[in-house]
């Protein structure tokens, strides 16, 4: 190693017949930045290498001192580089970070040489950004996994639980050799072994010879098109009956048979739905929302307890039959765009509109709807929302007037046209007539003048408006 030390030191011995531009290039060439500094460290030359420009800003570090270019906890490093390379002549290697005006701090790492027998010195820099962004993706990387982890074993604990509290037994086999792999509690005691001890047997096993014959079909089948109806399958020992059926699971690099064995005298699915049904049904009927179930034209078939007190009907039999446009909507306005709606989309949601009661009561709703053509018989299925004790019922003042019309638009399509005018007239003239009064010092008279109308009107406006006690025309004015 010493030789090859000194063979080095004497090939470089030969840069010392080179001019000062080959130096520079051979500097710039192994270095992303660096800096000439006097014996004061205040930089006197700047030289950039081959980088992507991001370092141009430091065109204005000529004539400043090398540590009010960094950060305040970099001036320490930097008086120590300086400090060696006054001793020594030569600097250990040391990260510091420039402050930046157009994006974050700059993190170089430093070499400081001192040049002959000068005062001056090179400082030899590399900038860490690159480094950074690898180190900052790289700890994304890993957090990415990590969290691909965990949710990866949260999936397996739950598949577990399944598998374990089954009340199915339930086999995972092999797709290739058919060998289990996996048991879950019931298919041990099913077949009266440990879980443990089926794991590693071939598949199909303890079974009636034409229950076996029957399953390797029907396996063979499943491996073929992925997906197998149920058969009937017999234990060899106690003969008990059982639904057989199995589904293929591909694992990469495998692919494995899920296979499930339920007793035939469990309640089958169908079942399970009209008892769902039945519970469903009693659900809707005690819904806070109002609930309608209506033909493809719009006459009802069935409504709940919620609907009948928005339409102030007493039983569901008078409602059913009747067209719905009897109580939802505005006359020959909102259910024809209903009904087209949801026969192009199948779907309205949040649709604004009005209930009419018997008795002339009107209440503001929310309507949202899906079409079921394909039931028996086709229909419509509406839930209907009363939103009248959220709506505001008018601005009450005119601190906000912004606010107070952006409220009063909100209403298109609940008040009609002239009442909407009417009303933000009346909102914009309060407004006015308040900004006067606070204007003038609740002076009626000045107020009267700025707004350009005669101390009668403005206690028209007044009284109209409740603002304050106005006093009589012939009263005397505050001054």
């Amino acid at each position: 190693m010493k030789g090859l030390e000194q063979s080095f030191g004497a090939r470089v011995s030969a840069l010392a017949e080179a001019d000062s531009q080959t130096v520079a290039a051979i500097i710039t060439s192994a270095a992303d930045i660096a800096l000439v500094l006097d014996d004061h460290g205040v930089i006197r030359d700047i030289a950039l290498g081959n980088n992507d420009g991001t370092l141009e800003e430091t065109t204005t570090w000529l004539g400043q001192g090398w540590a009010a270019t960094v950060t305040l906890e970099s001036r320490g490093r930097i008086a120590e580089m300086l400090s060696e390379v006054a001793s020594t002549g030569l600097s250990r290697r040391r990260q510091v970070n420039h402050s930046s005006a157009i994006g974050p701090d700059i993190p170089v790492v430093y070499t400081a040489i001192r040049l002959g027998k000068s005062h001056h010195c090179v400082a030899i820099g590399r900038d860490l950004r690159a480094v950074g962004q690898l180190q900052q993706r790289l700890v994304e990387a890993q957090q990415s996994l990590e969290r691909d982890y965990w949710r990866m074993r949260h999936v397996e604990t739950r598949y577990r639980l399944l598998f374990q509290l089954s009340t199915e037994a339930v086999l995972a086999a092999d797709a290739a050799t058919l060998k289990v792999v996996e048991a879950n509690p019931a298919a041990g005691k099913m077949f009266g072994l440990v879980p443990k001890r089926l794991i590693g047997r071939v598949f199909p096993f303890d079974l009636e010879r034409d229950s076996e014959q029957a399953v390797d079909q029907h396996l063979t089948q499943v491996r073929t098109s992925g997906l197998a109806g149920e058969i009937t399958v017999k234990l060899a020992a106690s003969g008990q009956a059982f639904r057989f059926s199995a589904a293929l699971v591909r694992q990469d690099p495998a692919s494995l048979l899920l296979i499930r064995f339920l007793p035939l005298d469990a309640p089958s699915a169908d079942g399970a739905d009209e008892d769902h049904g039945f519970r469903l049904v009693h659900l809707l009927q005690a819904a806070p929302d109002g609930f309608v179930m209506a033909d493809l034209e719009g006459k009802v078939l069935v409504a709940n307890r919620a609907f009948l007190d928005l339409a102030q009907l007493a039983t569901e039999a008078q409602a059913r039959g009747q067209p719905i446009s009897r109580w939802l909507g505005r006359p020959g306005a909102d259910l024809p765009v209903l009904l087209t709606t949801i026969r192009e989309h199948g779907v309205v949601r949040l649709f604004s509109t009005v209930i009419h009661g018997e008795f002339g009561s009107t209440a503001e709703v929310e309507l949202s709807a899906v079409a079921a053509p394909d039931g028996d018989p086709p229909c419509l299925g509406l839930t209907i929302r009363d939103v009248g004790r959220r709506l505001d019922s008018g601005p009450q003042g005119a601190r906000d007037l912004t606010r107070a019309v952006e409220q009063l638009t909100g209403l298109v399509g609940r008040v009609s046209l002239r009442d909407l005018v009417r009303d933000t007239t009346d909102l914009v003239e309060r407004h006015f007539v308040e900004a006067a009064l606070g204007l003038t010092g609740d002076n009626r008279t000045s107020a009267a003048e700025v707004l350009g109308i005669s101390r009668q009107s403005l206690y028209v406006k007044l009284r109209r408006y409740n603002l304050g006690a106005p006093e009589p025309p012939s009263g005397p004015e505050k001054s």
